[in-house]
C-alpha cells in the first residue's frame, strides 16, 4: 500500500470515528475468516458497521479527531477491529456477550469504547455497556415520571368525589 492511500484510509477513518457516535474496538485474535464472516454478519443486522483495522491506523486516525483518545493506545495491540453505531450504544456490546456465548474461547473481546464523550477501557466494561439505555428508553421512563404525579392526583380528585358525594348522601339520609 502506498503512502498516499495509507494517508486516505487514516483520513477515512477518522472522518468515519468523529461521524459516529460511539464506537468499540474489539479483539478478534485467533477469529478464523468465517467466524469474523459470521461476527460481521450479526453486526450488520443489528445496524452496526464491523471493520478490521490495523492499529497502526486506529492510532493515527484517533489522533487526527477531536478529543483526549490517548488512554486507548495502551490497548492498540494484536488484532483490532472497530464496530460503528450510531442509535443504541448497547447493540455492539450485546452482539459481543451473544457472539461469546456461541464461541467456546470466549471471543471476541472488548479492548476500548467511546460512547459520547466517555472511555470504557477493558473487557470487563461489556456489562455495564450491555445494560446501556438508548435516548428513546430514557425519554420515555422520564415522561412516566412526569405523568406519574398528574395522574395520581387526578385519581385522588376522582376517589375523592365519589367519597365526597357519599358523605353528602349519607348525611342527607340522616337528616330525613
Amino acid at each position: 500500500m502506498k503512502r498516499e492511500e495509507k494517508a486516505q484510509l487514516v483520513s477515512d477513518l477518522a472522518e468515519k470515528l468523529e461521524g459516529t457516535d460511539h464506537f468499540y474496538i474489539t479483539d478478534t485474535s485467533g477469529f478464523t475468516v468465517a467466524e469474523v464472516n459470521k461476527f460481521r454478519e450479526m453486526c450488520y443486522k443489528k445496524g452496526v458497521e464491523y471493520k478490521m483495522v490495523k492499529n497502526t491506523f486506529i492510532k493515527k486516525a484517533l489522533g487526527n479527531i477531536e478529543g483526549d483518545f490517548s488512554s486507548l493506545h495502551k490497548v492498540l495491540k494484536g488484532t483490532s477491529g472497530i464496530m460503528f453505531v450510531n442509535e443504541n450504544a448497547s447493540v455492539p456490546a450485546k452482539i459481543m456477550k451473544n457472539f461469546k456465548k456461541e464461541d467456546p474461547r470466549g471471543r471476541p473481546t472488548l479492548k476500548a469504547a467511546s460512547i459520547g464523550s466517555d472511555l470504557f477501557i477493558g473487557e470487563d466494561q461489556l456489562g455495564v455497556l450491555a445494560n446501556l439505555k438508548s435516548k428513546q428508553e430514557l425519554i420515555g421512563e422520564i415522561i412516566t415520571l412526569l405523568q406519574s404525579p398528574a395522574k395520581n392526583v387526578l385519581s385522588l380528585l376522582q376517589s375523592g368525589e365519589q367519597t365526597l358525594a357519599g358523605i353528602v348522601k349519607t348525611l342527607s339520609r340522616k337528616e330525613e
